[in-house]
Parts: structure tokens; sequence; C-alpha cells
């Protein structure tokens, strides 16, 4: 039986060694061997059919990015177009609404960006003071991705939030706005969900299910295969190595051997 990783990523800039960051030639080498190594690159509904007991017959992987940093679409957007990799990134709707009130100053942003791309925790410092434009991709990148036809766009809730301090009626604000906001912008369904910081309860899993969401994705590590809840699909945290991602790919498209390493490890890494 095949099974599916789920890679998470978060930034591709050149920052290594800083948090959730993948450098760009490493990343580009990791899309380059899906396309060398004949592994099929699955768009979520794609995925949400092997769950629900699809039959896979080539080698599948889900590329997924959290947050929709800027630098998604200055480093990894290029890369995707050049391999010919689909893509899905979860958007946190409020920021790109700023980014995009902002969008005259996004030329040079963009080459300010080049020159420097901030750190993870500059990241996070330009979201406390509003300048979402210097973190995250606007409506206007959005939809030039989209109508590549390699990547789409799901929820990341509207604000960031924990969704497991939320009360109930926060917690369905946060998915039904970003659901919505997310459709009229691109005049397309908006099916999935990805909890930020991974935290959420089964309330918030309830919720998902109340306001028409498909599918929704954790931090939880570990592959999806026949019969994995699509409310709780879990993945795999990308690192910037090349050889770590080549030998990864190999045991966590088999089922028997990605069944064998989690067990034996504890968890998918």
């Amino acid at each position: 039986m095949s099974t599916v990783p789920v890679l998470m990523y978060h930034h591709i800039n050149p920052n290594r060694g800083d948090m959730v960051t993948v450098t760009p030639e490493v990343f580009e080498a990791q899309m380059r061997h899906i396309k060398d190594a004949g592994y099929r690159t699955l768009t979520l509904d794609e995925l949400l059919g092997v769950v629900s007991g699809r039959k896979l017959d080539d080698k599948g992987v889900v590329v997924t990015f959290d947050d929709g940093y800027l630098d998604n679409y200055v480093y990894a957007f290029p890369v995707l177009k050049k391999y010919g990799i689909k893509a899905a990134v979860f958007l946190v709707s409020s920021w790109v609404d700023k980014a995009t009130a902002a969008k005259g100053y996004q030329k040079r942003i963009i080459s300010e960006f080049r020159e420097r791309a901030p750190l993870h925790d500059q990241t996070k410092a330009y979201a406390q003071e509003g300048s979402f434009e210097k973190l995250s991709v606007n409506w206007d990148m959005v939809k030039e991705m989209k109508d590549s036809g390699l990547v789409e766009f799901h929820s990341h809730t509207v604000t960031h939030s924990r969704c497991d301090h939320l009360s109930g009626d926060e917690l369905k604000e946060e998915l039904k706005l970003s659901k919505e906001a997310i459709e009229k912008a691109l005049e397309k369904s908006c099916d999935y969900l990805c909890w930020p910081r991974g935290k959420y309860n089964d309330e918030g899993v309830g919720a998902a299910r109340e306001l028409g969401y498909r599918g929704v994705f954790t931090t939880e590590p570990g592959v999806a295969g026949a019969g994995a809840d699509p409310f709780r699909i879990k993945r795999i945290v990308v690192k910037d190595r090349v050889r770590w991602f080549k030998t990864r790919l190999t045991v966590y498209t088999n089922g028997l051997l990605s069944g064998l390493y989690m067990k034996m490890s504890g968890k998918g890494r």
C-alpha cells in the first residue's frame, strides 16, 4: 500500500539555520528530486481521494506552505514553475488584505527583500507593528500564483490566532470569514483549513465540518493514506537538507516502510 507524505514548508529564503526556513538552493534541489525521481505532486482534492480509498498508481507527494509568507512568492514560486510542481498555500486572510492595502510599496519591498530577507523573528515584529506588506503575499501575487495552474490557496484563519484558545463564536468567525475572503478573491472554493501553530481541539474540528471544509491539516507528524481522518491530516516538517529529503521520500511513499520507521522513531522525522 502506498502512502503520501504531505510536506510542510514555511519560509524559503537565504537565512540558513533560521527557524522554519529552507534555503532556495536546497528547496530547488528538493523540487528537482521530486520531478527527476518520478514523484507526482498531488492537489489537495487528489489527496482527499487517496484518503477516501482511491488507488494511487504512482508515487504521490503533497507540497504545502503555511502562512503565505512573501518569500513563498519571491523564492519558491519560480522554482515551482521551473519544475512544474503543484503546491498548496494556507493563507492568513487579514495579512493578505493588509499587504494588499500597501501594495504601492511592494516593488521596492521585494527589491529590499531580495537584498536581505527578514529572519522569522523579524516577520513577527512586522506583524506586531502592522507592516504586513513586508512579510505576506498580497492578493495580486496570490492570483498570479493561482493562475499558473500550479498553486492552490486555502485557509489558515483570519488572524493566525490559536484556535484552541478561542470561544465558539470567535472560532467560527476565524474559520468562516477566512474561507469567504479567499473564495471572494479567487472565485474558487476554499475547501481546506490548516490550524495556526498546529493548535486545535475537537470543537474546532466540529466547526470546520459545520462550515463546509472538506479536510483539515495539522502539524502532527505522519503520512496520509487510505482510511486516514481527513479532518486530522498529518504532515512532515521539511528540513533544510537534500539527502534527508531524498531518503524520507523513499520511506514515506512506502506504506510498510513508513509505518515501521514512524513506529521505531516515535514520530515522522
